[in-house]
């Protein structure tokens, strides 16, 4: 067996002899409970890393932030129960800690089916239910049930809350994926940790917690779990891996009902709740903007999809379109073709041409009535849908062949050209376009000096 697969094994080989030493020295010693704890922390982010190309990248870099934040934590809060630190270094590892659940938010929903390119709007989310609603949540359980407003019980309730939010999303994700090897470990791993997490809480409540415990190995294993599924192929089934927007909304809609709640009722809420809430409703504002932008872009893309970038009017797509609303309406479609416009792209050049054909699409436009929609469909073709009479938009016609009757002046040059229009009457009997175009190819081949009816 090559290095590269042996690298999988070392963080769960030194956790199992962890685990051997705490069953012969329950007490707490700087050798197992400082450096080979955390070391197997360390040899897991390294597994991460070593771990199959198959994985998401992305995943990879977000759940080995995750586990790093929890390592500092770890090592933060076991280097304070040996050494005597100046400063306040519970409160960095509960921070660190803490700092684990965002990045975790992110890559677990990844690492079980792979996710499309980051957007920062998945951060944002992550943001915003790993801290906002995580935090609310704890706020409220620490008012109502336990009228403890502590920091240090904040961050323990935080963490089992936390927790229940992780194990939803996982379970959310895996519901509409295969059940694989990587998935078992994934839930393995999340559950251990969370189980852990509750069990201490329980044990901080009870006040019989002490460090170094048996039980605060059952975090490493969660972690372990969690790196080791990486070694193993993904679900084969693709979903947009996010957390879902029913989450982000119920996290948005709570913070304000709660600043109102602490304004009525400033005495009942602990003070630090401010911070996570406006913290909260500061990050929903960037995501509605984003969102709201985003929007406007699709809504911009989508005109430019259906519009000619010359002449800026509507494209064939748009005319094509529009053809499907015009069942049942009294009117007509004509189909333009210039005559004698390529020798005027070949004597003068197409910028010369481009010219051309958007004033002769202001002529056009002039010459129309309200709601007649007129398009480019490429080259120098365009086509008109107008409702009304046969005599009026037979008229019409005839009026739109006049607009050409006198030449284009442009740069010294005197340059003219006519038109074959074709038109049908919208009878509803289908197939306007094609039947258009072959009116239009028949005024062509005639020549003809008035637009050809097709009834």
């Amino acid at each position: 067996m090559r290095i590269h697969q042996l690298i999988k094994w070392f963080a769960p080989a030194l956790l199992i002899f962890n685990v051997l030493v705490k069953l012969f020295e329950s007490k707490p010693t700087i050798g197992a409970d400082l450096i080979l704890y955390n070391l197997v922390i360390l040899l897991a982010i390294i597994s991460l890393f070593q771990a199959p190309l198959q994985n998401d990248p992305l995943a990879v870099a977000f759940l080995s932030l995750a586990i790093a934040s929890w390592g500092i934590g770890s090592v933060t809060s076991s280097l304070s129960q040996f050494f005597n630190f100046v400063g306040p270094t519970q409160l960095v590892s509960d921070i660190a800690y803490s700092l684990f659940y965002p990045f975790a938010f992110i890559a677990i929903p990844r690492a079980i089916a792979k996710g499309k390119k980051l957007r920062l709007i998945e951060l944002l989310d992550a943001a915003i239910f790993g801290l906002g609603l995580c935090s609310i949540i704890t706020v409220l359980v620490l008012a109502t049930l336990l009228q403890d407003s502590g920091i240090g019980t904040f961050f323990s309730v935080f963490y089992t809350v936390c927790d229940i939010a992780l194990v939803v999303v996982v379970l959310a994700s895996a519901v509409i994926s295969e059940l694989t090897v990587r998935l078992i470990l994934l839930i393995t791993g999340v559950l251990t940790f969370a189980i852990t997490d509750f069990y201490f809480l329980f044990s901080e409540i009870n006040g019989d917690y002490q460090f170094g415990q048996i039980s605060d190995l059952g975090w490493a294993i969660g972690i372990v779990f969690i790196t080791l599924s990486f070694w193993y192929s993904p679900s084969s089934n693709q979903h947009d891996a996010k957390i879902h927007p029913a989450l982000i909304a119920v996290s948005i809609f709570i913070s304000p009902a709660l600043l109102s709640a602490i304004a009525i009722r400033p005495d009942y809420f602990p003070k630090y709740v401010v911070a996570p809430t406006i913290t909260t409703l500061f990050l929903a504002f960037i995501r509605m903007t984003l969102v709201i932008r985003h929007a406007n872009s699709l809504g911009e893309e989508k005109v430019l999809a259906r519009t000619d970038e010359l002449t800026g009017l509507p494209n064939r797509r748009r005319l094509i379109a529009e053809l499907s609303t015009f069942e049942g309406v009294e009117g007509a479609l004509l189909l333009l073709d210039l005559d004698g416009f390529k020798p005027v792209n070949d004597r003068y050049g197409h910028e010369m041409g481009d010219r051309i054909l958007r004033q002769v699409a202001g002529r056009f436009s002039r010459s129309l009535p309200s709601g007649a929609i007129l398009a480019r469909l490429g080259g120098d073709e365009f086509g008109i849908l107008v409702s009304g009479s046969d005599d009026a938009t037979l008229e019409l016609a005839s009026a739109l062949k006049a607009t050409l009757s006198y030449p284009f002046v442009l740069d010294g040059n005197t340059i003219s050209i006519s038109v074959s229009i074709g038109h049908v009457r919208n009878d509803g009997a289908g197939d306007l376009l094609q039947r258009a175009d072959m009116a239009m190819y028949e005024a062509k081949r005639a020549n003809a000096e008035a637009p050809v009816y097709l009834p």
